[in-house]
C-alpha cells in the first residue's frame, strides 16, 4: 500500500466542498495520505512566535466569505455511491500555536449568556505536543487532545457548499472523539469520493459552547482510506476504543437527538439479534448522548454504545 504527502498550497487548499473541484490526488483503498494544515483561520503552520497575530496563507481561490481551509480533495479509485469510506485515523500531531475565543460576536449563546457585546476575549496559545500541554498569554495550562474538526466529501447536488455545517457525509462534524486511533465511516455520494480535511482542534469540550475549539494548524495528520462494498450507511459513524458512536445533525437539537437515536437503534440491531423496540429499551441503559456542538446553525448530538455493554446469557 502507498503513501503520500500533501502540503498546503495554492492546487491542494480550497474553502468549499464541490463534486466540481479537481482530485490534487488519486489513491487506491488501503493508501495512506499525510496531510499538514493551515488553522481555520488560514494561519500558517510555522510561526515565529505563538503569542503574535499568526502569517496567513495568501489564497489565489479564496472567496469572498471564505469557509475553513480544506486540504484535497482526494480521490479514491472505485468509490461511487452507495459505498462506505472508512478513514482511519492514524496521527493527529499539532503545530506549535493556536488560539481560541468567545464572546463580542452576537451569537445566539453570547447573547444569551450576556457576553455579545465588546471586544472579544482572545486567546493565544503555545502547544506541546511532546507534553500534551497548551499554555496561553495569561499562564493558563489545560491538556490537549487532538482531533480534525472536519473530515467529509461533497454532497451528490451542484455548486458550492460550505464547510461550517455538518453534513451526512462528514464535514463539520466538530466531534472531540475523532482522535488517533479512531475510524470515521463515511456514505460515499460521489464517484471516487472526493474527501478534504481540515479545522484542526487541539482540543475542545463537548459543545463547542464559544464557537470555536482550540484552533490550531497540524503538523501531521496521517489518515489511511479504506472502501467498503456492503456497509450502506446514510449518516456517519465511528469506531472508538470507548466503543460505536451515532451522529444526529439537524438545526433543532431535538431532532439532533432522535436521528442520533435511531442510528443507534439500527446500529444495535445490527450487532446484535434484536428487535428495535429491545434495542430502544437496552439503549435507554447503555448508550449515552452528548452534544457534540450546539453553536453551528446545524447542531449535532452523538450517541455513544461501549463496547460488551450488552451480553448475552449462555443457556
Amino acid at each position: 500500500m502507498a503513501t503520500y504527502l500533501i502540503e498546503p498550497e495554492q492546487r491542494t487548499v480550497h474553502d468549499h466542498f464541490s463534486a466540481e473541484l479537481p482530485a490534487v490526488l488519486t489513491i487506491d483503498s488501503g493508501d495512506t495520505v499525510e496531510f499538514r494544515t493551515l488553522d481555520a483561520g488560514w494561519g500558517l503552520i510555522d510561526q515565529v512566535d505563538p503569542f503574535s497575530p499568526p502569517d496567513k496563507f495568501e489564497s489565489l481561490t479564496r472567496g469572498s466569505y471564505p469557509g475553513h481551509p480544506l486540504c484535497g480533495p482526494i480521490a479514491i479509485r472505485g468509490a461511487h455511491p452507495g459505498m462506505t469510506l472508512e478513514i482511519k485515523i492514524k496521527v493527529v500531531r499539532t503545530g506549535s500555536w493556536g488560539w481560541s475565543g468567545a464572546g463580542g460576536i452576537p451569537l445566539f449563546f453570547n447573547e444569551q449568556l450576556g457576553v455579545a457585546e465588546g471586544e472579544e476575549c482572545l486567546l493565544r496559545w503555545s502547544l506541546d505536543q511532546a507534553e500534551g500541554k497548551a499554555r496561553n498569554q495569561f499562564g493558563h495550562i489545560i491538556p490537549i487532545r487532538p482531533f480534525m474538526g472536519i473530515m467529509g466529501m461533497p454532497p451528490d447536488e451542484p455548486g458550492r457548499h460550505s464547510t461550517f455545517v455538518p453534513m451526512f457525509c462528514g464535514g463539520n462534524l466538530d466531534c472531540k472523539e475523532l482522535i488517533a486511533g479512531t475510524s470515521l465511516f463515511l456514505p460515499i455520494t460521489v464517484d471516487t469520493g472526493l474527501f478534504s480535511v481540515g479545522d484542526g482542534h487541539a482540543v475542545q469540550g463537548d459543545g463547542e459552547i464559544s464557537g470555536v475549539g482550540l484552533e490550531c494548524p497540524m503538523e501531521s495528520v496521517v489518515l489511511e482510506f479504506r472502501l467498503h462494498q456492503a456497509q450502506l450507511l446514510t449518516m456517519p459513524r465511528a469506531k472508538t476504543d470507548e466503543g460505536w458512536i451515532t451522529f444526529g445533525l439537524h438545526t433543532d437539537l431535538n431532532e439532533a437527538t432522535v436521528m442520533a437515536a435511531d442510528q443507534m437503534l439500527k446500529l444495535v440491531s445490527e450487532i446484535y439479534p434484536l428487535s428495535r423496540k429491545q434495542a430502544l429499551a437496552l439503549a435507554s441503559h447503555t448508550v449515552d448522548f452528548r452534544i457534540t456542538q450546539a453553536v453551528n446553525p446545524v447542531r449535532g448530538v452523538h450517541a455513544v454504545l461501549p463496547d460488551a455493554s450488552i451480553e448475552f446469557a449462555v443457556e
